[in-house]
Formats: structure tokens, C-alpha cells, sequence
């Protein structure tokens, strides 16, 4: 891709005039990371930035947090309510304290993005415990239950320890997974990209084989994550991300290898 429209990209994805490229770094940034890997056509922009603001928040990068929250936020690719529920599916697999810059983040930039525009931001959305789900705990437990099994598709552990309990069958299934605000497809993403960079052998290899073996997630897509994820976040951690996609395409059921 000419730099031309390498920079065009740079525009498109985060909102604002290219800057002086005056290192091999910025070069070979502007080139490849805009001028190849974002103009791919296998992603949406989308989804492309989920995969992004996984990595930069993972990484505690101040600046590129900043940038890529505001971009996602200015362009109205991402928006405001999609953006906060971003924030706790993040908090669940990437860790709270991370999660709570990042949120930190939305707000100013949220609050930036307005103040530039000339105008006042609205007020926050009030939030009903009634979103929260069932308060019966049998209820719950049974929905979290058979919700790790539509995501993970295996049967869900014996709740026997506080992590599983309280945890996984309370929370992560019994809640936040079936929240409305992103969809299953988005949220396996940004998943597959959270247990990529936080090196978990056995969540990278839940996550993507099950991503791959229920449909939501293409070969093909899978491969353009691994690239994406890979610019973001290196290419080694990009490497252990493609060998356990390679392994769990390689397992996959007979009706999908028909498909």
C-alpha cells in the first residue's frame, strides 16, 4: 500500500492527522500496522478495534490507550454503552486494576470528545439492579451453568471452590456473558485477545477451540485475530495464539471439516 494511503488509514482509525515520521519505527508502524494489516479486508473495522484496545490496555500503555479509546469513541464505531461493557468483559479476563484505567480513560476522553465538539456531554446512563439477572440462586447457577456450556462447549465444573462458585458459575457465566450490551461473536474476540496476551495456556485454548468449533469465529477470521493481535501485541505472543488456532482447526468436529 502506497503511504498515501497508509496515512488515509491512519485518519480512518484514529481520527487525526498523521505525525512527522521521523524514526524506522514510525515508518515501518505506518507502513505495516496502518498501511497493510488495518486495510485487510477479513475483519471489520470494528472488530479490528477490539482487538486493539485489548492489546494497548493489556500492555498499560498510557498513550495508545488514550488514542485508541478516543478513536473508537470520536468515529462512533464503538459506542458509548458498547464501550463500558467492553470495560467488564475486559475486568473479568484481563484483571480489575487494568480495567479500571481503561475505564478511567473512556470517561476523559468521552468528556475530551465532547468539550472539542463545543459541547456538554449528557448524563451518565443510569444503571437498574434489574440488569444484574436473577437473584434466585438456583436460577442463577442453572443459567450460568448451561451458559458455560454454549460458550466453552463442554460441561460447566462442579461449583466446589470460591474461583468456580463464586466466580464462574456466579459471575463470569451466571452474568456477564449473558449481558445484552455485545454480542456473543464480540465477545468471544475480545476474549480470545485477553487470554492471548496474559499467556494462559488452557483459557487460550478453551476460548479459541470453542470459538472455532461453534461457528462464531471463522478460520479465516481466526487467522486475521492472530495477525491483528500480533501487530499489537508482538509477534512471539502472536505465534503461541497461531499454534493453538492451528491445533484446535486441526480437532475440529466432522460437520465443521465438511463445512
Amino acid at each position: 500500500m502506497s503511504n498515501n494511503l497508509a496515512d488515509e488509514m491512519f485518519r480512518t482509525v484514529l481520527c487525526r492527522e498523521p505525525t512527522e515520521i521521523t524514526t524506522p519505527f514510525q515508518q515501518v508502524s505506518r507502513d505495516f500496522v496502518f498501511g497493510d494489516v488495518w486495510s485487510r479486508p477479513g475483519l471489520s473495522r470494528k472488530d479490528r478495534r477490539w482487538i486493539a484496545l485489548v492489546c494497548v490496555a493489556g500492555a498499560d500503555a498510557p498513550g495508545p490507550i488514550e488514542a485508541y479509546v478516543r478513536a473508537a469513541l470520536d468515529s462512533g464505531d464503538i459506542e458509548l454503552e458498547e464501550m463500558l461493557e467492553f470495560v467488564l468483559h475486559f475486568a473479568v479476563y484481563s484483571g480489575w486494576p487494568k480495567a479500571a484505567h481503561l475505564e478511567g480513560a473512556v470517561i476523559r476522553q468521552w468528556t475530551q470528545i465532547h468539550h472539542d465538539r463545543g459541547q456538554e456531554p449528557g448524563p451518565w446512563p443510569e444503571l437498574s439492579h434489574d440488569a444484574l439477572g436473577p437473584s434466585d440462586w438456583d436460577t442463577r447457577f442453572e443459567a450460568g451453568a448451561q451458559e458455560f456450556l454454549d460458550v466453552n462447549l463442554i460441561p460447566a465444573p462442579p461449583h466446589t471452590t470460591p474461583y468456580r462458585h463464586a466466580g464462574i458459575l456466579n459471575f463470569v457465566f451466571g452474568h456477564v456473558w449473558q449481558r445484552p450490551g455485545l454480542t456473543r461473536r464480540e465477545r468471544r474476540i475480545i476474549t480470545v485477545a485477553c487470554v492471548a496476551f496474559a499467556d494462559a495456556p488452557t483459557p487460550m485454548k478453551s476460548h479459541v477451540t470453542a470459538a472455532l468449533h461453534s461457528g462464531d469465529i471463522t478460520k479465516p477470521e481466526m487467522d486475521e485475530i492472530v495477525l491483528q493481535f500480533s501487530a499489537y501485541y508482538g509477534f512471539a505472543k502472536g505465534e503461541a495464539l497461531s499454534e493453538v488456532a492451528e491445533t484446535a482447526w486441526a480437532e475440529r468436529p466432522a460437520t465443521l471439516a465438511k463445512a
